[in-house]
């Protein structure tokens, strides 16, 4: 069917905006949610000196820290080389399986994670529910060859659960930010 004259075609917004606008948003919050340390946090960053992990201070962290960052760095990596490497292959599928492995790792050992906040679970934790429900739905799809449904679904957690979470472990004063920048 034709379009009638005068009406231009709208052409969907494709993931990068709708991942820059995402970004945008968890800028926003973050910027809004840290106003009254803004101060404090630009003077961490005047202070800042890059260097390699200060293993000192990650053999002082507890076990279920320990294994959530090596778990969530693993993943990181392995979640890049899925997005590049092309899909649908064997190593596709071997390589989705250990990164849905260390995703669930990762999602899971943050529960046991309350030192930071007096013994309770804190808002970061609501990303730990969103990942545990969301990551065997795409695994679902997949299955059902529902392509569609699973690519959205694994690059919502990619991109949401570690994009978004990468910029919040590095909030200066934090264990990352002190690890490799205090």
């Amino acid at each position: 069917m034709s379009q009638p004259l005068g009406k231009p075609v709208r052409k969907p917004m494709g993931f990068a905006p709708w991942f820059a606008l995402s970004m945008g948003v968890v800028a926003l919050i973050l910027a809004l949610a840290l106003g009254p340390f803004w101060l404090a946090v630009f003077q961490m960053v005047g202070r800042a000196r890059p260097h390699a992990p200060d293993l000192e201070l990650f053999a002082d962290l507890s076990t279920p820290i320990k294994i959530h960052l090596i778990t969530a760095l693993a993943a990181l990596v392995l979640g890049g080389v899925l997005m590049a490497a092309r899909k649908g292959r064997a190593f596709h599928r071997l390589a989705g399986w250990t990164w849905v492995s260390l995703v669930s790792v990762t999602a899971g050992v943050t529960l046991l994670i309350t030192e930071l906040n007096d013994g309770a679970w804190s808002l970061l934790h609501l990303f730990t529910g969103w990942t545990l429900l969301i990551l065997p739905l795409a695994v679902l799809a997949a299955k059902r060859h529902n392509v569609a449904r699973h690519r959205r679904s694994m690059m919502g957690l990619f991109y949401g659960a570690f994009a978004i979470n990468f910029f919040i472990a590095f909030i200066p004063g934090r264990t990352m930010w002190q690890m490799f920048f205090g």
